[in-house]
């Protein structure tokens, strides 16, 4: 089983959403983990509650969305892999230093005890400036990886970085081997 976890880049859900789909339509099964903010917070683009709907839906497991019911997801109940999609910069900075404090960052890191794979999908808007040492300090990491990601918008917003979600499938099978899919800049 896979952990799909989602955190507040909330203009990025339409996204990831269709990337959940063609990992669930693969075959894969899929327990969601979703950060208090995501599962709770209404948007321009969602309803909370629409979305964690939809994923629930999706997958046919009940989100996980506290830090309490994500501490078992390392010994006690191990995933094959994790993605983390979209992972915000917050949420980079977090995992990079070593930060507890929502259902998604307590996921991965009950998850990584047992050096088990995460896959950061990125979608950030400081992911070229302040965040720039937090990718350089996970690429290091054993068992990280990152999606490909790119420039979304290099006239407006100069520092941001998005993950090509499509290249999951091909991501996920890349680290099932150890592996690092390259280029990691697209």
């Amino acid at each position: 089983m896979i952990g799909y976890c989602i955190c507040g880049s909330f203009c990025s859900f339409s996204s990831s959403l269709v990337a959940l789909e063609r990992l669930i339509q693969s075959g894969e099964e899929v327990q969601p983990i979703m950060s208090e903010r995501a599962y709770a917070t209404d948007t321009r683009f969602w309803l909370a509650s629409e979305f964690a709907s939809r994923v629930q839906s999706l997958c046919g497991r009940e989100v996980i969305r506290t830090v309490a019911d994500a501490e078992p997801l390392g010994p006690k109940r191990p995933l094959e892999a994790m993605i983390i999609c979209p992972c915000t910069g917050n949420t980079l900075a977090k995992l990079a230093n070593g930060i507890t404090d929502s259902a998604v960052t307590m996921a991965a890191k009950a998850h990584l005890r047992s050096d088990r794979p995460l896959l950061i999908a990125l979608a950030t808007n400081d992911g070229l400036s302040q965040n720039l040492s937090n990718i350089g300090r996970l690429l290091t990491r054993r068992s990280v990886y990152f999606l490909p990601m790119r420039q979304d918008d290099p006239e407006g917003k100069p520092h941001s970085l998005v993950a090509d979600f499509s290249r999951i499938p091909e991501a996920l099978s890349a680290m099932r081997e150890g592996k690092q899919l390259r280029p990691i800049f697209i």
